[in-house]
C-alpha cells in the first residue's frame, strides 16, 4: 500500500472511533447566561461593594470625582486643545 493510502485508512479509523465514542456530560454545568452566572455567584456568598459610590478607590467614585473636576474646570472658561470652548 502507498503511504498516502495508509494515512487515509488510519485517519478514517480514528474518525470512526471518535464518532462512535459515547458522549459524556458533566454533572453540573456552569450557567451560560448572565443572570444564571450572577445567580450562582451570589448564591455562594459573593458580596462586594466595589461599585459603590461611597467606597474609597471604587471605579464609580473615581469617575464621579473626575467628572466633577472636569465640570469645575469647564466653568472656569478654559479652552480645549484646538480652541473649542470648554463647558458650553
Amino acid at each position: 500500500m502507498k503511504p498516502t493510502k495508509v494515512a487515509a485508512v488510519i485517519a478514517g479509523s480514528v474518525m470512526a472511533l471518535g464518532i462512535a465514542a459515547p458522549a459524556m456530560a458533566a454533572e453540573s454545568m456552569a450557567p451560560t447566561s448572565l443572570d444564571g452566572g450572577l445567580g450562582s455567584l451570589t448564591d455562594s456568598g459573593l458580596t462586594t461593594d466595589a461599585l459603590n459610590s461611597t467606597t474609597e478607590g471604587s471605579p464609580v467614585k473615581t469617575v464621579t470625582e473626575t467628572a466633577g473636576s472636569l465640570n469645575q474646570a469647564g466653568k472656569a472658561g478654559g479652552n480645549l486643545l484646538g480652541g473649542l470652548p470648554l463647558g458650553g
